[in-house]
């Protein structure tokens, strides 16, 4: 069944079979854990012998390793072999309703359901049904199209964004008396995660009339105050992922022999979490940036000459500690600021006068500068402090600590502004975000 107003497909899921051990099964997202290889060694070692999601996926820490190759065709035999065993089975057309219990917040809700990749768009001013949030790196999609590109399924990590403050869509299912799927403690400080079917007609029905109401023409640009086309999603997490799913199947329109035929393959659909930006167990976190490989002396003497260049100038004040740089940035007026570790010494930079309305925006143009004049230096994007301060702090390291947005203002952000400079943002916590779980068919 297609909700085609709203973008909405109810999709055919894949659970692993009964008896499966499911606190093994589920796996946080590959995009986790990005430099830290024990974690996902850890991962290994606790799932060994016993079906896993981990076996599906390609964590990102070992993108750059020589054995890529080897290790997506794993994937997708993998990926067959849980076909061909019983070990996914398919479900009746549903959602999925998910309860999440994470170290930060007792409840996070979200429905599980396919969204139309023909309405999407992440390009720069797109006026798409579902548009990105953040700038849409295109070097990172080639190793997920190698991922993707054979695969028979699809395993999602991605979260997608609606502005619901009445909390007309999900939050309603709550109060019916649905059939649990699962019950189970994720690995890790994950949390816990509860999941309901929603299969009968007229809830399916009821989710899709809130949604449509919510993507009225009418009440959507008076509240924004806009005349363009309507924003019904917002991509949380996952946007290069679902942006993969989109190059693939424009790839796969190119080459059908009937365009009408090819509207009904099972790739023109992507598995999501939807999830309510007003649910009170959502909270945005920053993204941090750690560079490696540097002189940092070197880098704050670029840092100087790229913002004198474009007359906003810069300055670098030493702080003792961490907590000393933070009281200092918070009483910047007309400045962007921001706490630094540079080869250990604690710090704030300031930028008087900035060009751009963020603060990540300020500081990311100067680092791909930077990157682009230091081809052995490297950028990670690392969630938490404390995990900034143990790598950026290092000889040859650098950190910044950068600030939080809100996101009660992020719709209107998007809708008026456009898509966030990369990284803006972060769904939580790395233990917040999405474990791999539902599956769902993306071959013919």
């Amino acid at each position: 069944m297609i909700f085609d107003r709203i973008g909405v497909q109810v999709p055919n899921i894949l659970l692993p079979k009964a008896g499966t051990d499911m606190r093994k099964w589920a796996v946080i997202a590959c995009d986790q854990y990005t430099s830290d290889r024990g974690y996902w060694q850890r991962l290994k070692e606790q799932t060994a012998g016993n079906i896993s999601t981990l076996n599906l996926i390609f964590p990102e820490v070992y993108l750059e390793d020589a054995d890529a190759e080897a290790r997506i065709a794993a994937i997708n035999r993998s990926m067959e072999q849980y076909l061909a065993d019983g070990s996914l089975v398919e479900q009746s057309p549903g959602f999925i309703l998910v309860d999440r219990k994470t170290c930060a917040a007792e409840s996070r809700k979200g429905l599980v359901l396919a969204l139309d990749l023909d309405q999407y768009d992440y390009n720069k001013g797109a006026q798409s049904l579902i548009r990105a949030t953040e700038g849409t790196i295109l070097d990172r999609l080639p190793p997920r199209i190698k991922v993707r590109k054979n695969a028979p399924i699809e395993l999602p990590h991605i979260m997608v964004l609606i502005n619901d403050p009445e909390c007309t869509v999900i939050e309603p299912l709550f109060n019916e008396a649905l059939e649990t799927v699962y019950d189970f403690e994720l690995l890790e400080n994950g949390g816990r995660l509860k999941g309901y079917r929603v299969d009968r007609p007229e809830l399916i029905n009821q989710v899709a009339a809130a949604l449509e109401k919510l993507a009225d023409p009418a009440a959507y640009r008076a509240k924004y105050q806009v005349d363009g086309a309507v924003m019904l999603y917002a991509m949380g997490d996952g946007n290069h992922s679902f942006a993969t799913a989109k190059a693939i199947w424009e790839q796969l329109k190119e080459e059908a022999d009937d365009p009408r035929e090819i509207m009904n393959h099972p790739a023109r659909f992507a598995l999501v979490e939807l999830v309510n930006v007003h649910d009170p167990g959502l909270e945005f976190e920053a993204i941090h940036r750690v560079l490696f490989n540097i002189d940092p002396e070197r880098l704050k003497q670029q840092m100087e000459s790229f913002f004198a260049e474009r007359g906003t100038p810069f300055s670098f004040a030493p702080c003792a500690d961490l907590a000393a740089a933070d009281a200092l940035a918070a009483q910047a007026e007309g400045a962007h600021a921001f706490p630094v570790v540079l080869a250990g010494q604690f710090g704030v930079c300031s930028v008087a006068d900035p060009e751009y309305t963020l603060a990540v925006a300020t500081l990311q143009a100067c680092l791909d500068s930077f990157l682009q004049d230091h081809p052995a230096a490297r950028i990670d994007y690392i969630h938490g402090a404390r995990t900034v301060t143990e790598l950026g702090g290092k000889p040859d390291g650098a950190g910044f600590y950068l600030p939080a947005i809100s996101k009660h203002d992020l719709f209107k952000t998007i809708v008026l502004d456009g898509a966030l400079p990369r990284k803006t943002f972060s769904m939580g916590e790395a233990d917040e975000k999405r474990f791999y779980l539902e599956c769902r068919r993306i071959k013919v």
